[in-house]
């Protein structure tokens, strides 16, 4: 059987943080699926297609990770693809009550998928894709805070 799980988001843009969950992630599942949100109510900086292209770069390395989009509900994307989890990551204790009204409400919609929570490296504890952005478009040095391509996305942007 193989064990296969996705790491949810919106990536917008992606960070050290969220590499240190898909790295970590990928060690214990068969599979990973990094879905990219589609949400159309939210606006977003980086399209959809950017934030996949950068996720896709991010995770070339691995053979056991393929990055997709989902749009609706997270369960019913987890039923449409077979996966058993979903993770969520936690940064702080400030994360936890969100991601557990979520975590208990995708278990009352689809009993099969249990949330695991994993903490980030304590390292990336206070990085914010918003946090990012708002210190890259001030000129700050975002460098040990994003992987170079997304450096390189929002310097463009920025330019």
């Amino acid at each position: 059987m193989i064990r296969k799980t996705i790491y949810p988001g919106s990536f917008d843009p992606p960070t050290n943080g969220h590499c240190d969950i898909i790295s970590r992630s990928a060690k214990i599942f068969d599979r990973l699926i990094v879905a990219v949100g589609a949400n159309p109510e939210k606006k977003y900086f980086f399209s959809l297609e950017e934030r996949i292209e950068m996720l896709r770069e991010i995770v070339s390395e691995y053979d056991n990770i393929e990055v997709a989009h989902f749009d609706g509900l997270l369960v019913e994307y987890a039923a449409k693809v077979n996966a058993v989890t979903i993770i969520r990551g936690l940064r702080a204790l400030s994360d936890f009550e969100y991601e557990l009204e979520l975590a208990l409400m995708n278990r009352h919609l689809n009993s099969d998928v249990d949330t695991i929570f994993m903490m980030t490296d304590e390292r990336y504890s206070f990085i914010r894709s918003s946090l990012v952005r708002e210190v890259a478009k001030l000129g700050g040095d975002i460098s040990d805070k994003v992987p170079k391509v997304v450096e390189n996305y929002l310097k463009k942007k920025f330019s």
